[in-house]
């Protein structure tokens, strides 16, 4: 699951962000309303509790990132566009 939590210190994060246009994303991410439909790395349910989340993160500019990300709008078109070392791991 992918309860994700946004942290602005770096030392807490698990993976450095950036947000970029689709073309150039890693991951295109849906946004889910609910913990239950946070089932892969490209479904995100961002909380606001450190303690619920399974992954840390924080946006930082794409020189410094390890994922780039594009949040998109339906809820078919999330997944990894590229291999990445990361994925798996934000659940």
């Amino acid at each position: 699951m992918s309860r994700i939590y946004q942290t602005s210190v770096m030392g807490e994060a698990h993976i450095r962000v950036a947000l970029v246009s689709q073309g150039e994303a890693d991951l295109l991410v849906y946004r889910v309303s609910s913990p239950g439909l946070a089932v892969v790395d490209a479904r995100w349910f961002i909380t606001r509790n450190r303690q619920d989340a399974t992954c840390c993160v924080i946006f930082t500019s794409v020189g410094m990132a390890q994922v780039k990300v594009c949040f998109v709008d339906t809820y078919g078109e999330p997944g990894w566009q590229k291999e990445s070392r990361y994925r798996g791991k934000l659940g």
